[in-house]
């Protein structure tokens, strides 16, 4: 990705989730009522974590939050036992994380807070101030506002100290990936659109008779035709539970290993896939195939497009309808030469390219996400898009020329690191999850959960 894509998105766009998470508790689902003004918050204790509690406050508030973005993902919601269950599991790890980072002497301070949060009013055209009144009317204390994005920084911090800073990739390694990819074998090249759920086995259980059970009723359920994300937000422990079990689009060298030997089985789309470790059962779903980017080593021509975009979030107060009827309409008067993409995109666009224009230079194949990419290779020069969705946002793009280039060297390993470094950073963030949850003393207060 280049760099005024990327590094925009890295500090900006997390912050953004978690004031669209927190603004959207006026949306409350009809058995919640978090946010309203004639109910007080509960003190009951749900559950001890080292030295820290949740209370039923703070589970009643996260479990709408939830509810929230699953409904805005058109993912079904399972039993609300069960949510219950799976946010209070996403909140004790949350607590065990945020302990160990302040044993670790890791600080976030008001002025770092501050910064984010007029970084978000920014992003959504406000300022604190409007950004404070619209989360007092939605019923969302600021202060909780704050509490959340301080909590938000700390993790990034202690997942950099702790996982991200010992990732090491050796040049041996390149070497073996650039020359594994020179044969440009055709499963080598595919990407699959994954789904996952993990089903743990517990340690008394060394059969895992338990957990076979779960992992047949899954089974069972995603056969008879249930929405397989459901499934994932109802029963799996993955960190990506609550996201309904999506991995998204991987290739063979950014999933785990253990995942890429159990889809070669039968790697098509809609196929159902069973593996084990000593810890866990995990299910995966091939959700859809296509054709991946093809490593290009040094020496090959590659096809460049010089590209600029007009980017929108969406969040509680711009609504998904709201944007792409904004970007719609953009479209429409750039067509009719009612006004230029740039001037358009320096207006609108929440990207840092808008100061350019929107222009964010020319791009290769794997500089962008595959739903971006394929826009682009679409498109004819002088053609704009009309709105397409990234994990990043709604996005409209015109292709301002092409060019063929010669790949570059010292590019193709660049990306060979990061392509193993995403790897392992998965693999390496999950344990250390697992580990931190393991180490803490959790006790449950409540029967049902």
């Amino acid at each position: 990705m280049l760099p005024s894509f990327r590094l925009f998105f890295v500090s900006a766009c997390c912050s953004l989730c978690a004031a669209t998470s927190l603004a959207a508790s006026s949306d409350s689902p009809s058995n919640l009522s978090i946010g309203s003004q004639d109910v007080r918050p509960l003190d009951r204790i749900v559950a001890v974590v080292n030295r820290d509690v949740i209370t039923e406050y703070e589970l009643q508030t996260r479990v709408h939050q939830v509810a929230l973005n699953l409904r805005r993902q058109d993912i079904g919601l399972p039993p609300m036992t069960q949510l219950r269950r799976q946010v209070l599991e996403r909140l004790i790890l949350e607590k065990a994380i945020e302990q160990r980072a302040q044993d670790t002497g890791i600080r976030v301070d008001e002025q770092m807070v501050s910064a984010s949060v007029e970084q978000i009013a920014q992003n959504n055209h406000m300022t604190v101030q409007e950004l404070r009144d619209r989360l007092r009317a939605d019923g969302t204390s600021y202060s909780v506002f704050r509490d959340q994005i301080r909590q938000e920084i700390l993790l990034q911090r202690i997942r950099q100290r702790e996982v991200d800073s010992k990732i090491l990739i050796p040049e041996s390694e390149i070497n073996a990936y650039l020359a594994e990819k020179a044969g440009f074998a055709s499963d080598e090249t595919t990407e699959y659109h994954l789904y996952h759920i993990l089903v743990p086995v517990a340690v008394d259980d060394t059969k895992g008779r338990a957990a076979q059970k779960i992992v047949d009723t899954i089974l069972a359920r995603a056969s008879a035709g249930e929405d397989f994300a459901k499934l994932a937000t109802e029963y799996s422990k993955a960190d990506d539970a609550l996201e309904g079990g999506d991995l998204g689009w991987k290739d063979s060298s950014r999933m785990p290993s253990i995942f890429w030997k159990a889809i070669q089985t039968d790697p098509k789309k809609g196929a159902l896939q069973v593996t084990r470790t000593p810890e866990a059962f995990h299910i995966v779903r091939i959700a859809d195939v296509r054709d991946g980017v093809k490593a290009k080593l040094a020496g090959e021509p590659v096809t460049q497009s010089h590209v600029r975009q007009i980017l929108m979030f969406v969040s509680d107060m711009t609504p998904e309808a709201e944007v792409v009827s904004r970007l719609n309409d953009i479209r429409h008067k750039i067509l009719n030469k009612e006004g230029d993409f740039a001037t358009f995109a320096r207006l609108n666009s929440v990207d840092s390219s808008a100061t350019r224009g929107g222009d964010i230079g020319w791009i290769r194949p794997g500089d962008l996400p595959g739903e971006f990419e394929n826009e682009v290779n679409r498109l004819k020069v002088g053609e704009v898009s009309e709105p397409f969705k990234t994990r990043y946002g709604y996005h409209i793009i015109e292709v301002i020329d092409r060019r063929e280039q010669q790949a570059d060297g010292e590019r193709s390993r660049l990306a060979a690191r990061q392509a193993l470094r995403e790897k392992k950073l998965a693999e390496a963030f999950t344990d250390w999850q697992r580990e931190v949850r393991d180490q803490a003393y959790v006790e449950i207060r409540e029967e049902n959960l």
